[in-house]
């Protein structure tokens, strides 16, 4: 219940927060073209990046490899889009860090380390086959 209200009711406030006291600095014109300009940049640059990551997937697929990488980046890719889209200035920034290729590299090499600590952590099962020896009496 507490990520439902952090998204739903914190992060519209936030943003209207930062917009109010940006738009109090540079003025709300200013903020305005602000908030549009960085959607068509971001928007541009995320459809620039899907390409690139588009066709290093092609070319995992046909060096016959799994394009793991390729599908979380793009994951990321279409959510740093969404952010993008999204008017605001913390939207835009969270976008933004997921639009560029070191850090969204960083970021997924976090989450495939800190899933595979969890499997690891709920591996108390052990496979295994039972094999009777029974042999035929008369």
């Amino acid at each position: 219940m507490n990520s439902f209200f952090l998204i739903f009711i914190g992060l519209p406030a936030l943003e209207i927060f930062l917009m109010i006291k940006i738009g109090g600095e540079i003025g709300a014109l200013s903020t305005l073209s602000l908030v549009f300009l960085t959607a068509i940049v971001g928007i541009y640059f995320a459809r620039l990046e899907g390409i690139k990551t588009l066709k290093s997937g092609m070319i995992n697929l046909y060096q016959n490899k799994v394009p793991v990488y390729e599908l979380l980046s793009g994951a990321s890719i279409a959510i740093a889009a969404l952010f993008l889209i999204i008017p605001g200035f913390f939207t835009d920034a969270i976008g933004f860090f997921l639009l560029i290729p070191l850090t969204r590299k960083l970021l997924i090499d976090f989450l495939i380390k800190r899933k595979g600590k969890q499997n690891k952590k709920q591996s108390n099962i052990l496979d295994g086959e039972i094999i009777e020896d029974k042999k035929d009496e008369l």
